[in-house]
Parts: C-alpha cells; structure tokens; sequence
C-alpha cells in the first residue's frame, strides 16, 4: 500500500482530522491534499501549527488571524508542551460523537510524531491493527473519549519542495546544493544579518559564493583544496529542519494580509 493511500485510508476512517504543520512556515507546510478530501468527506479539520515556541508571538498573532479565517487553528510546542490542553479541547469540541477517532497527518518534520506520542501519552492502553492496512497502521486508545489513528504514511510533495519546508533530509537529495541556494536567498532577502550570526560568513549577494566561503570555514575541502559546495549545502538545509537556524516566514511573505 503506498505512503499516500494510507493517509486517504485514515482519513477516512476519522472523525476528526488533525493537520499539523510548521509555526516557521504555516502555508507552505500546509496540504491542500488534506484539505480537499477532508472538505469533500465532510470531517472537521483542526489545523495545529507545532513548533510554536521557534516564532515570535506577534507573527504567529498574524499568522492566527490569516490561518483562522479558514479552519479552527491552534499553536503549540508539542516537544516542550506549551498549548497542549487547547488541543485536548479543540478535539473535544470538534464532535458530539463518543468515542472520537482523530487521524494526525502531516509532512514529515512538522512533529506529527511528538504530538501522536503526547496525545497517546501515560492514559494509552495498548494498540491494536486497523482491518485492511499493514500493520504499521494502529489505533490507539489515548483516553475514553479518544482514539487516535497512528499511520507512518506520509504526503506526496516533491523531493526539492520537501527539502525547502523541512520534509526531506539533505542527505536523501541526488543534489542538495539547489535547495540550499533557494533557502539562502530566501534568508538573505528577509534577514541576511542572520546567515552571519549562525556561520561567520558575510552574505555578499551569491549563494553559491557563500556556500564556497562556508565549506572553507567548515574543513569541507576535497583534492587541492577545492571547497565541498554539497556538503556545505547540507549543513544549511540541516540548521533549518532542526530548528538551529530560526528563521521563519511571515503572512506577508505569500502575499497574504
């Protein structure tokens, strides 16, 4: 069964659908896949922007104010629990029915997995298999009220749009230097004082020049000194999906007010 169906497969079988998604860049980590066969099932979606503790509180307000125009919006930091008891409740409001079946989707690196394990928590009983999938999808019972759809499945997106919003580990990319030299430029248009703060290398305008800087800096040298640009290049692209490199995009950055 491929990643995809078994998320549509999930979907399905919930009452309520949590899409967890990035507080350093909230509509590009977004799923309109999601979005649409939620809307078309007519299940309430509750969109949870995780790593809320990484962004200043004023751009995750304007980021409320945009994202809760659409779909019931909450802000938290799964990984140091900050938010968590607005989730529990917006679960419980989503639905008259009892018990609940919440299925928890996401693109890779959003904390899909660090909110799954919060919700099963120390009041989860066991796990069983859910008929007609592999058995890396199960139920879980995370209170009376509450069970949640656990699924590995992942979204389709493409590799190099995977890498640029976190989803993708540099060292899975045929060529990760592309992607790093998008992101620099993103970084250096918004807050190029930034890049020096995090590596000690001056933003001179070029990506490629800088990643050459930084590869020198970092000892990537191959034969006769020639400075490694892809490993320098993973560097940047790691800093970014570990939360190292703080930076994050705003409403006005997509043309959104």
């Amino acid at each position: 069964m491929s990643e995809w169906r078994k998320v549509r497969g999930v979907i399905r079988r919930a009452d309520v659908v949590v899409e967890v998604v990035d507080a350093r860049d909230p509509w590009g980590t977004r799923s309109s896949e999601v979005e649409r066969l939620t809307d078309r099932l007519g299940k309430p979606l509750v969109i949870v922007v995780n790593k809320a503790d990484l962004v200043p509180k004023a751009v995750l307000e304007k980021w409320a104010r945009i994202l809760r125009r659409e779909r019931k919006t909450i802000f938290i930091s799964a990984a140091k629990r900050l938010g968590t008891r607005y989730l529990w409740r917006a679960l419980k409001e989503s639905t008259n029915k009892r018990p609940v079946i919440v299925a928890v989707v996401g693109i890779p690196n959003v904390g899909k997995s660090t909110i799954i394990n919060y919700l099963k928590g120390s009041h989860s009983v066991g796990t069983s298999p859910i008929p007609g999938f592999t058995r890396h999808v199960t139920r879980v019972r995370a209170a009376k009220w509450l069970r949640v759809l656990d699924t590995p499945g992942v979204i389709p997106r493409q590799p190099g749009e995977l890498a640029l919003i976190s989803a993708l580990r540099p060292e899975a990319l045929d060529d990760p230097v592309p992607i790093a030299t998008r992101f620099l430029e993103l970084v250096a248009k918004k807050n190029p004082g930034l890049l020096k703060e995090l590596y000690e290398v001056e933003w001179e305008g070029d990506p490629l020049t800088f990643l050459e800087k930084l590869a020198r800096r970092r000892g990537f040298l191959g034969k006769g000194g020639t400075p490694l640009v892809e490993e320098a290049a993973k560097v940047v692209i790691r800093d970014w999906q570990t939360g190292r490199n703080t930076f994050y995009l705003e409403p006005e950055d997509y043309g959104l007010a």
